[in-house]
């Protein structure tokens, strides 16, 4: 192993923030976009390929696949942030550790997670807002994703460590393997072997296996800065409790986002009256859309993660602070190039993913309410995933559900009343600018609070 990759975890301290938000957020951006493009693709596909009703019948997964995020995101980047935070304190056996934990805590989460949702998926997917119409596509869709769990569970888990543990390059290719497989097979699948929707999870379930062998490869290579090893722990409960701690901000935020899912396609379902299943079709194209650029929000929030992490463990507060703003300036750009982008050509972004002109008529609509205030979801995004960053877990979550449970539910329940299908989309436009002053407020609060508690050091 060069001397390079060996010591590139303790250059978070030293080299500077710009070079290092280049080397770690630029391979963690390539990869969300590829994802986010996989995602956008794959629905394209199952539009074009299956119909109008596959598109609302993947928009009624999208709740129960935040779900399933959930349960991995509390495992991974609770994970990720606490072996950042030993590397910053020069403990590579407490990281690796982590490593070891975050494996064995995957496993189980999957086994139980996918078990028991399968038990009861037809059940959950009506509560979801599934009809008689994209009922049968939404249980042929889950159903195979639900047997893949355990492999895009180790899949994510490790995947985040290898970045916070100076891999990032590597990271990224894991994700483009992930994507790469799944665009070649998904219309392979769908269009020639006619395997309609079941043939895009399919292609997703062997993307993510092809990524797994080569993130579980990098770990068991004794060349790897942090590596699995016999003589760690495996089951620990201290650290398995600070993962929970740390985890339990992203998977708040993630099953927010799952109740959150299921308001929204009853409001449409109920304000839509008989264009219900076309409004969640619609909601699905938006929510593509605005997932393609906050995941690429989060490709900068990843490559923050370990430098804040590093940083903030080895007491170096100014890069702290200096790694935020450039984060936030990223944040805020990326979302205004997401609103320009819907605001000038609603159309076009419509007509990727369907011919059905009701549903291109409904998304045009909401894209012009939803995304008004979109600029200021990068920042809320950068902020709360800092205070993620830092070991600050009950300031994410704070922030995490004033954006998707505090605000919106309540607009949500009150909008629509008013407004029918355009309430609906006023009530997240609304909900993100309330929750874009929480967060700069908390920031200042809590650094008048830091700074008032902390010992000056020498910059």
């Amino acid at each position: 192993m060069s001397q390079s990759v060996a010591t590139s975890p303790m250059e978070l301290g030293s080299r500077s923030i710009s070079r290092l938000l280049i080397q770690y957020s630029v391979p963690a951006i390539i990869a969300s976009v590829a994802t986010s493009l996989y995602n956008i693709i794959d629905s394209i596909f199952i539009g074009r390929g299956v119909g109008p009703m596959a598109i609302a019948g993947l928009a009624i997964t999208f709740p129960l696949m935040n779900l399933l995020i959930a349960f991995c995101t509390l495992v991974a980047v609770g994970g990720a942030t606490i072996s950042s935070i030993f590397l910053g304190q020069r403990n590579i056996s407490r990281a690796t550790d982590v490593l070891n934990n975050v494996l064995i805590m995957c496993v189980i989460h999957s086994l139980f997670f996918g078990g028991l949702t399968l038990l009861f998926l037809d059940r959950i997917l009506l509560f979801f807002g599934a009809t008689a119409e994209t009922l049968p596509y939404a249980r042929e869709f889950m159903q195979v994703i639900l047997l893949g769990t355990p492999i895009s569970y180790v899949f994510i888990g490790l995947n985040n460590i290898m970045r916070a543990t100076g891999y990032p390059a590597r990271a990224m290719i894991s994700a483009l393997l992930s994507v790469g497989a799944n665009i070649i097979l998904a219309p392979i699948f769908i269009f020639v072997l006619d395997m309609g929707i079941k043939g895009a999870a399919l292609a997703t379930v062997i993307g993510q296996s092809v990524a797994c062998v080569w993130v579980v490869s990098h770990f068991l290579s004794k060349n790897s800065f942090i590596h699995f090893s016999r003589g760690n722990r495996w089951i620990n409960g201290a650290i398995m409790k600070r993962i929970y701690a740390i985890g339990l901000s992203p998977f708040l935020m993630n099953v927010c986002a799952c109740v959150v899912v299921v308001f929204i396609n009853k409001a449409l379902l109920d304000y839509g009256e008989s264009i219900g299943n076309l409004a969640v079709g619609a909601y699905g194209i938006l929510n593509r859309t605005t997932m393609f650029f906050v995941m690429i929000v989060f490709g900068v929030t990843q490559g923050m993660q370990p430098i804040l992490g590093f940083n903030y463990g080895a007491g170096n507060h100014q890069r702290v602070r200096r790694t935020l703003m450039t984060g936030i300036w990223l944040g805020v750009g990326i979302t205004t190039a997401g609103w320009l982008v819907t605001e000038l050509m609603p159309d076009t972004v419509s007509r990727l993913f369907t011919v059905d002109s009701t549903l291109i008529e409904i998304a045009n609509r909401g894209f012009h309410i939803f995304f008004i205030v979109y600029p200021l979801v990068g920042c809320q995004i950068v902020i709360q995933n800092y205070f993620q960053s830092v070991g600050k877990p009950k300031i994410s979550i704070f922030l995490s559900l004033t954006r998707q449970l505090i605000f919106l539910i309540p607009f949500l329940i009150i909008l629509p009343r008013h407004w029918g299908i355009d309430g609906v989309w006023a009530s997240m436009s609304a909900s993100d600018l309330i929750a874009f002053f929480f967060s700069i407020t908390t920031l200042i609060i809590f650094n008048r609070r830091h700074n008032d508690h902390r010992p000056s050091v020498a910059s």
